[in-house]
């Protein structure tokens, strides 16, 4: 069973407090799924997630390379997949060793590899009016949530 919550990160502010917070909670083997349209805020969310695990580096897209390795006391691995141009590559470049890790896991565009992704995640839909559904897969996101 999904529990549901809808926020509005409607100020780039709010979008900063809101990542920072999740990215304090966050521990290892935690998954965050980002969905949303190009430039709604997805890289901007992870930058700030970043920050709130206390990682100091340049938090950049990683549309090129698939995955950015962000390391701290806790390890973030910034997934972007709108690229992929076949989502079995997944399986091939090793995917699951992330998401079963010793890091926390931020994927963009996720709902392209939903079939792949672990039993419990955190998914977060970013709309054009910057509205963000948050889906709690799984006991410890429902408890994640009830402290956002």
């Amino acid at each position: 069973m999904c529990i549901t919550k809808n926020i509005k990160l409607d100020s780039l502010e709010i979008t900063e407090k809101f990542g920072e917070k999740l990215g304090s909670l966050l521990q290892a083997g935690d998954v965050i799924c980002l969905n949303g349209e190009l430039g709604a805020g997805k890289t901007t969310l992870t930058k700030n997630i970043a920050k709130g695990m206390g990682i100091e580096d340049y938090v950049t897209s990683p549309t090129f390379s698939i995955i950015n390795e962000y390391y701290g006391k806790l390890n973030l691995y910034h997934f972007d997949t709108y690229r992929l141009e076949d989502v079995e590559e997944v399986s091939y470049l090793g995917f699951d060793e992330y998401f079963y890790g010793d890091g926390v896991c931020v994927i963009e565009w996720a709902d392209r590899i939903a079939a792949f992704l672990p039993e419990e995640y955190l998914e977060i839909n970013i709309s054009d009016d910057r509205s963000a559904e948050l889906i709690a897969n799984g006991d410890r996101f429902k408890n994640l949530l009830e402290n956002i």
